[in-house]
């Protein structure tokens, strides 16, 4: 015969998983994820998002701006990047783009914060998480400049002065604003650029 219980009145929670990006690379050599569609955020592993047209149209027209200013060679698209190299990393971001210190072909291993001059993602499924907590990662890491264009919007933000893990500046420009990188403040961008293929 059953026997009625009380029910519990306490919640039991299950621990959970943080991942590093050696446990994830060990579990793709063994052939049970494939990290192309993954992407290692704060220890979880969170699937990439399709990029729809107007998202790649965005992010080709910001590298191709980035390029001009910086040349060829010292701006990366997709890059994994590794933002605590020195402790267990728990975090290997993808940004659509960053500007690097050195030429990129010149990388003996993934990019480092001391490699990275600027950060950009372009956003639109996404955008909450580029803006708060990919800040926030980018920001502990010390990245000078952080970008994330607002496809859906059609504007720009910018991050600037990380100090303890968050930025202390942050702007956000209309599509008909003009705007330069920190690095290059002579070389402006008009923000509805990155939106127009002509």
């Amino acid at each position: 015969m059953p026997v009625a219980l009380e029910p519990l009145d306490r919640v039991v929670v299950l621990p959970h998983k943080l991942w590093t990006r050696a446990e994830c690379e060990a579990l793709e050599r063994a052939g049970l994820i494939d990290l192309r569609r993954f992407e290692l955020l704060e220890g979880e592993l969170v699937p990439k998002m399709g990029k729809n047209q107007p998202h790649m149209s965005a992010a080709f027209l910001l590298i191709e701006w980035l390029r001009s200013v910086f040349g060829y060679r010292f701006v990366a698209e997709d890059a994994t990047i590794d933002l605590r190299p020195e402790e267990t990393p728990t975090s290997a971001p993808e940004p659509d783009a960053i500007v690097l210190n050195k030429i990129f072909p010149g990388l003996k291993v993934r990019a480092c914060p001391q490699d990275i001059r600027f950060a950009a993602e372009v956003a639109d499924t996404s955008i909450d998480y580029d803006l708060t907590g990919k800040a926030r990662m980018y920001a502990r890491a010390g990245i000078a400049e952080y970008w994330v264009v607002d496809v859906n919007e059609r504007c720009l933000h910018v991050h600037l002065e990380p100090v303890d893990g968050r930025y202390r500046l942050l702007l956000k420009y209309g599509e008909d604003e003009r705007v330069a990188t920190i690095l290059e403040p002579a070389k402006d961008l008009r923000v509805g650029d990155l939106f127009e293929i002509a």
